[in-house]
């Protein structure tokens, strides 16, 4: 498998704090990767990294590499890198517009002007969304009157509008209920096939179900990082064994 995303030695602190500590992990093509992990271990942080959401936050200082296909990504113009690793938030974000125009919004943005061919990205976000068929028939109606989970799904299929390799997720399935989340772990498997994932969750069950690898994080360090079934059946580090069966503290 190739390698699409990957850091070295990656280092980050706000103000005098230091948050992650030297993280070296791959991320390859067409896969689904979850990091795992307590709450306030970073996890968030590495994922916001990726597409350096973090340069929005004042006194952050990162040191080290990211590289996206091979280039550092501190030499990319932000926009674009966004373009091509999009992301989900923990809650769903649909922005106050029509559900036609949320998806339209990223293609749009890129200069995209055509209707006709606007039509078919909507239809084809939405599809891939597995949401199409709940919101074909009111497409110009606002995104705001869409349940918890549509919404998710509705961001998922605007993150895919504008054709990212790489689709980082927060806890997607954080504020959804169980159905909803099913829908949402379905749809990451079956996305997979064309993109590559990268999935921050508290849910040991659901990182089980839905990723290929799996990284453990603990005060700011990668532990562990391997195929989801070693992590859980015969981790290596004692740290993450006692993590996974809950005898953790």
């Amino acid at each position: 498998m190739t390698t699409i995303l990957s850091t070295r030695k990656l280092n980050l602190s706000y103000g005098p704090k230091q948050v992650l500590f030297d993280i070296n992990l791959s991320f390859e093509e067409k896969s689904v990767t979850a990091l795992i992990g307590p709450s306030g271990c970073g996890k968030s942080t590495l994922l916001r990294c990726m597409n350096r959401m973090n340069d929005l936050i004042q006194d952050c200082r990162i040191n080290g590499d990211i590289l996206y296909k091979g280039e550092d990504i501190k030499k990319s113009d932000p926009v674009l890198l966004r373009r091509k690793i999009g992301m989900v938030f923990q809650r769903p974000n649909p922005f106050p517009k029509s559900i036609y125009d949320n998806v339209a919004y990223g293609p749009r943005a890129h200069g995209i002007k055509n209707k006709k061919t606007l039509d078919e990205i909507v239809e084809n976000s939405l599809k891939r969304a597995v949401i199409w068929d709940e919101v074909k028939d009111r497409l110009h109606e606002s995104a705001l009157g869409l349940s918890g989970g549509q919404q998710q799904r509705l961001c998922i299929a605007r993150t895919l509008a504008v054709n990212p390799d790489v689709i980082l997720m927060d806890e997607p399935c954080s504020a959804l209920d169980p159905i909803a989340a099913a829908k949402i772990e379905n749809l990451i498997m079956n996305l997979k096939k064309d993109y590559t994932v990268i999935i921050v969750t508290h849910n040991m069950q659901q990182a089980a179900r839905v990723s290929d690898i799996t990284g453990f994080m603990y005060l700011g360090k990668l532990i562990e990082t391997s195929e989801t079934g070693k992590i859980f059946s015969s981790p290596k580090e004692e740290l993450t064994e006692r993590y996974i069966t809950g005898r953790f503290g």
